[in-house]
This record gives C-alpha cells, sequence and structure tokens, in this order.
C-alpha cells in the first residue's frame, strides 16, 4: 500500500483555512493511507482553555464528516489532528478516518507536552489498533510527544499494529534520533508528520521543525522531508511483512520477552 506524510504549516485559529488544505491535499494525494500533523485544524500553541475553547471541535461534527466522506468516497485512510471537546473536557486528538465509516474512531493523545497540561486535558483512549481488514492493514496511532515513551509504541505493536501513525508538532531535536528504534524494536513502519513553520503567542515562539518521515521496520529512512519546507512524502510499504516477529531461526523479539523481569516499568 502507499503511505504518505503531509508537512505544511497550519493557519494558527483559521480552522476554516486548514479544514481547506486538508480536504483538498486528502483528495489529491494518491495514497492509500495520508497523515496530516498534530492540531493541523487548528494551530497549535494555545496558552489556555479559555482561548482554545472557540476552536474546539465535536468528533461528530460536520467538519469532520466532510473529511469522512473524502476518506469514503476515494477509500482512503485519513489521519489528522484537531482539538476535540466531548462531555466537557477538551483533547489533543487525531481523527482516524476509515473508507467504512465503522472503523473511523479518534485516539487522545496520552502524554502531553510542555504547556499542553494548562489546556487540555489527558487522554483517555489509551493505545490501540485497529483492523482495518479491507485494506489487510493493522494500524496504530499515537501523537507527538507520545514517541519518548517506549511502552507506546510497544503498547501498539503488542495489539497486532503493523504501521504507527504519528502526527506531530516537534519541535525538539532528538526525536529523529528515537523514532528508528520504535520501528527496530517492534518490527513496524513509523510514519511521523510533522510540520513546519512557527507560532507565536504571549512572547514566546514555538519553531516546529519539519524532518517528516515514513521509516521501514528496520529502522531505514524510506522517505523524509526537509527541516523546513512544506514537503509531501509518499512511500509503497508492506504491513503483513512486518507480522512475522523472528529476527533469526531462533529470536523472536516478542516471544523471546520476559514480561516478569520488567515490573519496574510499570510502576
Amino acid at each position: 500500500m502507499r503511505v504518505a506524510a503531509i508537512q505544511f504549516s497550519p493557519f494558527f485559529k483559521e480552522i476554516d483555512k486548514n479544514f481547506d488544505y486538508i480536504y483538498n491535499k486528502s483528495k489529491e494525494v494518491e495514497a492509500d493511507l495520508i497523515c496530516f500533523p498534530e492540531l493541523s485544524l487548528s494551530g497549535y500553541f494555545f496558552l489556555t482553555r479559555e482561548e482554545l475553547l472557540p476552536f474546539t471541535i465535536d468528533f461528530r461534527s460536520e467538519i469532520i464528516a466532510r473529511i469522512q466522506e473524502i476518506s469514503t468516497s476515494l477509500n482512503k485512510i485519513i489521519l489528522f489532528g484537531f482539538p476535540e471537546k466531548s462531555n466537557g473536557k477538551i483533547f489533543n486528538s487525531c481523527a482516524i478516518l476509515f473508507p467504512e465509516k465503522k472503523f473511523s474512531c479518534v485516539y487522545r493523545k496520552t502524554h502531553l507536552f510542555y504547556r499542553e497540561r494548562f489546556v487540555f486535558d489527558p487522554g483517555d483512549t489509551g493505545f490501540f489498533v485497529v483492523d482495518f481488514s479491507p485494506m489487510n492493514i493493522n494500524l496504530g496511532t499515537m501523537i507527538c510527544y507520545d514517541w519518548r515513551f517506549p511502552e507506546a509504541a510497544r503498547a501498539l505493536a503488542l495489539q497486532g499494529a503493523d504501521i504507527i501513525a504519528c502526527p506531530s508538532n516537534l519541535v525538539t531535536q532528538v526525536w529523529h534520533l528515537a523514532i528508528p528504534a520504535r520501528a527496530i524494536e517492534n518490527k513496524v513502519y513509523v510514519i511521523v508528520a510533522n510540520r513546519v513553520g512557527t507560532e507565536t503567542n504571549g512572547g514566546e515562539t514555538l519553531i516546529f521543525n519539519g524532518k517528516s518521515g515514513i521509516w521501514h521496520y528496520y529502522g531505514s529512512l524510506i522517505a523524509g522531508a526537509a527541516e523546513e519546507t512544506e514537503k509531501i512524502i509518499i512511500a509503497e510499504v508492506f504491513p503483513e511483512e512486518t507480522r512475522d516477529k523472528y529476527i533469526d531461526k531462533f529470536n523472536n523479539i516478542f516471544t523471546d520477552r520476559r514480561p516478569e523481569m520488567y515490573r519496574q516499568i510499570i510502576i
């Protein structure tokens, strides 16, 4: 299957412009799976819940439904970040839209980064995998700072993920060192759709550093973008190849695990 990561600079607080971009690119890009950055519908650097609230979106809203129509009509899986309002809470969420709407769902960011803790509620979906048999893919999702926690990718891999999609707004200079490890240690493809550009709020400026990539399950970068420019990257992947966790005729990275020796990591 063909997968794509869309690296662009969302407009801060301009839902309509960002929607138009996501909607049009979802139609134009020739890929089976398209991943956009974190909070790509709204922009990122909100400082308070009150500031963000007018830009929050219900997953059942018309704006989500219109992108769902593209997913269904063009047989594409589409992922994009948005600020979700649900039952009085606000989540940093990713819409995961499948051609068959009954599979479509939302992942809510587990690990909140920097000032996000003052704006969003901690995600409550946990890490989950969707088995979308029409495309023979098991898809897991995490968002940005989740990459820092190897337990996140491992939880997805243990549930059978072939591909981990990671919509992001990354600002550090170390994440690209860890992503290949997440692929290797779990034998999964990893797609990071990072954004570019800057946002300034409250006298502070964040610089987003691009370098979106699609990583092979043995850790090599098979498609990548530069640090500062908008870019669409596409790669051919083979999800079924990730399911055999043997690395030689004796060693299997999952059955060789000894969970009784890892109790400290779940405390």
